[in-house]
């Protein structure tokens, strides 16, 4: 009797301490299973399967160090039929492209995924497309960053080449800033890239290609800017209604991008900066899903998954997302200045229950401790709201941010 043929199975590198991946994880399991396929597991070393996760097979690596992550994909493809490889978040996007090369898996190439990983590769890259980006300079000696100032002046931008979430990013307003934020750099300074400031709105687009055809995109624009953010948590708003000519003009560049980057399929998160002038500034993309709460509002709004679509778009070429329009959607994460022994906080019952609040998930409860705020107030969960166009649906936020509260002991 012949063996029983080794089922298809797809792998997925998760991340259970970054709860926001959660929802991602198990979009993508129940859109393999529902293909009858099965998933496979790749976790942090040391960490036991989650709850998400009983019941299927799972590997550990040091997800830092890529020789240990492709190591471990020699045992899981050894033991599998691997026929695609889910990165769900940031840093594994190009340790996961240098596994499917290894063993011949279809998905973003090394060279492709450094388009999306490394900034320096990336701005290059988008140049030679005919798309403008923000000058730059590699941070080498401090005269050379000063040198830089006089020639596009202050603002700088001083970030990781290869970073994520804007951590280690800073703004830098004059030379004293300028020697300060050198020191912090350190001995690590060529891990960093310096960019002039770019004003102007902030927008993004999440997108679902499918064989190198874009067949979902949500455009959206911030309601603060990353490098300016102060007085309130960050949100994002769609622009799915009354598009303007530039904000046309950010999707259309998208396409550009995310094709010119080697995208056949996948999901991609990228940002873009529109002035007054029209003009569009290319920021950055990244291979993934939108992080924060970019997923679930876009679930609430739209009705699909985007981490479960790209699962399906790759394992059926005959799937299309099935995505309603519906009226402008927005999210925004929730916050407080409190801080120590949480002895009240608003629930997710008590803001569902707000109108025309779709979604909400908050990660603190009464018992916790929060630390004093630092450069912004402690993001404490978010919610997704809808309303008839950006002003409206920024009107709500400041409804539901009112309407939220956090009690602690020291009052």
């Amino acid at each position: 009797m012949d063996p029983t043929p080794d089922p298809r199975s797809v792998l997925v590198v998760y991340r259970p301490a970054a709860g926001r991946y959660r929802a991602q994880f198990r979009a993508v399991v129940d859109a393999a299973s529902d293909l009858g396929v099965r998933t496979v597991v790749l976790l942090p070393d040391g960490w036991r399967a989650p709850a998400e996760a009983t019941g299927l097979p799972h590997y550990h690596a040091d997800l830092e160090d890529t020789a240990s992550v492709r190591a471990a994909v020699d045992r899981v493809v050894r033991d599998h039929r691997v026929e695609r490889i889910f990165p769900l978040f940031e840093g594994d996007v190009l340790p996961a492209a240098r596994c499917r090369r290894d063993h011949g898996i279809p998905g973003l190439t090394p060279d492709q995924a450094l388009n999306f990983r490394d900034k320096n590769v990336m701005h290059r890259r988008a140049q030679e497309l005919g798309i403008r980006v923000a000058r730059s300079a590699r941070p080498d000696t401090i005269g050379a960053v000063a040198e830089f100032a006089r020639d596009v002046g202050y603002p700088l931008v001083v970030k990781p080449y290869a970073g994520w979430a804007c951590g280690n990013t800073y703004r830098v307003d004059s030379r004293a800033q300028l020697d300060e934020v050198w020191r912090e750099m350190g001995d690590d300074r060529y891990e960093y890239r310096v960019e002039e400031f770019v004003s102007g709105t902030e927008h993004h687009v999440d997108s679902l290609m499918q064989d190198g055809e874009i067949v979902f995109e949500q455009l959206s624009r911030y309601t603060y800017s990353v490098l300016e953010y102060a007085d309130e948590p960050g949100g994002t708003i769609s622009r799915k209604h009354a598009v303007s000519a530039g904000e046309q003009r950010v999707l259309d560049l998208n396409a550009v991008v995310l094709r010119g980057f080697g995208m056949r399929t996948g999901v991609a998160h990228a940002e873009f900066f529109l002035g007054d002038d029209g003009e569009v500034v290319f920021g950055e993309v990244g291979a993934r899903a939108g992080g924060g709460s970019i997923v679930p509002a876009i679930e609430a709004g739209r009705g699909i998954n985007l981490a479960g679509e790209w699962c399906r778009l790759e394992l059926d070429a005959s799937h299309r997302p099935a995505a309603r329009v519906g009226p402008e959607i927005g999210t925004e994460y929730l916050g407080s200045d409190r801080y120590g022994r949480i002895t009240g906080i608003t629930g997710r019952e008590e803001l569902m229950a707000l109108d025309r609040v779709l979604d909400a998930d908050v990660w603190k409860a009464v018992g916790d401790v929060l630390a004093p705020p630092t450069r912004s107030n402690d993001v404490l969960g978010w919610y997704v709201c809808e309303g008839t166009d950006f002003e409206d649906v920024r009107a709500r936020f400041k409804t539901v941010r009112d309407a939220f509260r956090v009690q602690t002991e020291r009052g």
